[in-house]
């Protein structure tokens, strides 16, 4: 089925993705994915071959062979959820504030699980990174709501309200922890290695006390894909076919906040797979929301997943912190956008 993309402003002169490029772009999307599984957890700071991965997954590989590569699992599978949160999250903000420099962190989300764990970490003595997961996600989703309520609230509610609040809300709350990491030393020591964001240290637990969240915002952006279809046209258009724009866009962020505040949470602040992902695939597969979320949901994780396994091999045997690759990877693709954007947009 073609997807015809909106004859309104917003979607004047954007692509139409055509189903055989759609269905290209889905295979090489999973085989690349596949590939970056695989990579994931055959590769590493410690000497491993792709032999070897399959050695421990038929299960005749040795008993330290095993446990490298056995080591390497939780990684993994926490590099698919936060590829994939991140991602789609991307997505669903450039989509609903129509700004292609939006990610995550406008909604205050990266802020607010800093704060979360400096304050659980400086005044409740937490440490360890499966305890402060769970003074993350709150932290992340309160400096969510606290940025909706604020957006929203009075005469003159609208993105670019959200945006500001997000960029006050984000202000605010990085102040605080640069105050409390700066007048708490052991306080620094603990939060600067989580403030980068890497995959690496967590296990199981981390994930499956993220998969609720992750999982509920992955369903809503789901089901809202054919309605933020209809906000392209406008609000005026989408409400004369019997869409509720308001309500579209507003749990269209619910769904972005969950999703970015469990990645966050889980792995620290990743920056640019947000970013860099959704303008990847807009440019192949155009305007449809439907097909950005499958294919983001697809190819965010392959990405992050490389950069990972980049950030093992380059500096092995030490490891080079996922966070700083994407950075590198990331840049470009911003340095990109901003030359590409049109004046006044």
């Amino acid at each position: 089925m073609t997807v015809t993309v909106p004859t309104g402003p917003a979607g004047a002169g954007a692509a139409r993705a055509r189903p055989s490029r759609l269905v290209w772009f889905l295979i090489a999307g999973l085989a690349v994915l596949a590939l970056a599984t695989l990579a994931s957890i055959a590769f590493g700071s410690l000497p491993t071959t792709l032999g070897d991965a399959v050695d421990v997954l038929r299960g005749t590989a040795d008993a330290n062979t095993t446990a490298v590569v056995e080591s390497r699992y939780p990684r993994t599978a926490l590099g698919l959820l936060a590829g994939l949160a991140l991602a789609v999250a991307g997505t669903l903000m450039q989509g609903i504030t129509r700004n292609p420099l939006a990610d995550p962190g406008l909604l205050g989300i990266t802020a607010g699980a800093s704060a979360g764990v400096v304050s659980a970490t400086a005044f409740l003595g937490v440490s360890g990174q499966w305890s402060t997961v769970w003074w993350a996600l709150p932290g992340a989703l309160l400096a969510g709501v606290l940025v909706h309520v604020i957006g929203s609230a009075g005469a003159g509610a609208g993105v670019v309200r959200l945006v500001l609040a997000g960029a006050v809300v984000s202000a605010v709350l990085a102040a605080y922890v640069q105050a409390v990491t700066l007048g708490m030393p052991k306080v620094f020591e603990s939060y600067r290695y989580w403030v980068v964001g890497a995959l690496g240290g967590r296990d199981f637990e981390v994930l499956l006390s993220v998969l609720p969240a992750s999982g509920l915002g992955l369903v809503m952006a789901v089901l809202l894909a054919p309605a933020l279809n209809t906000l392209a046209l406008g609000d005026e258009s989408a409400a004369a076919l019997g869409a509720r724009p308001g309500v579209t866009r507003a749990l269209g962020l619910v769904s972005a906040t969950l999703l970015s505040a469990a990645a966050t949470a889980a792995v620290g602040p990743i920056a640019f797979v947000g970013l860099a992902v959704p303008h990847i695939v807009k440019a192949v597969v155009g305007a449809d929301v439907r097909a950005q979320i499958v294919c983001s949901a697809i190819l965010g994780p392959a990405l992050l997943l490389l950069a990972d396994v980049a950030g093992r091999l380059v500096l092995r045997p030490h490891e080079l912190m996922v966070g700083v690759v994407t950075a590198f990877i990331g840049a470009p693709a911003l340095l990109l956008a901003v030359r590409n954007m049109k004046d006044g947009t």
